[in-house]
C-alpha cells in the first residue's frame, strides 16, 4: 500500500492545488487551469449583505454559489483561466 492520494501520474508530474489535477509542468501555459479564485459561499436571506463559508447545518433556504462568479453548481466550471501552481510552489 502507498501512501498516495490516488493514481499516480507520468514522472516528473505535478498535482496543481487550484484545480487538484495531474500537470506536466513543462506543458504548463498560461491557459492550462480552471478553477474558481474564491470559495462556494451562502448567502442567508434574513442577511444579505453578509458572506460566510457553507457548514454542514446552513439553512435549506440559503443562495449557495460561488462568491467569485455566482455559479450555484458546486461543480461549475472554474471561471479563471490561468497557470497550473504546484503544492511544492510558494504562495501566490
Amino acid at each position: 500500500m502507498n501512501g498516495g492520494e490516488g493514481e499516480k501520474g507520468k514522472a516528473g508530474e505535478k498535482v496543481c492545488r487550484r484545480c487538484k489535477k495531474l500537470y506536466d509542468p513543462s506543458s504548463n501555459a498560461s491557459s492550462s487551469c480552471r478553477f474558481h479564485p474564491s470559495f462556494f459561499v451562502s448567502r442567508r436571506h434574513d442577511d444579505q449583505k453578509r458572506y460566510y463559508e457553507l457548514g454542514p447545518d446552513d439553512p435549506p433556504y440559503a443562495a449557495k454559489f460561488y462568491d467569485c462568479c455566482g455559479a450555484e453548481d458546486p461543480a461549475a466550471l472554474g471561471c479563471t483561466v490561468s497557470f497550473h501552481v504546484s503544492y511544492d510552489d510558494g504562495d501566490e
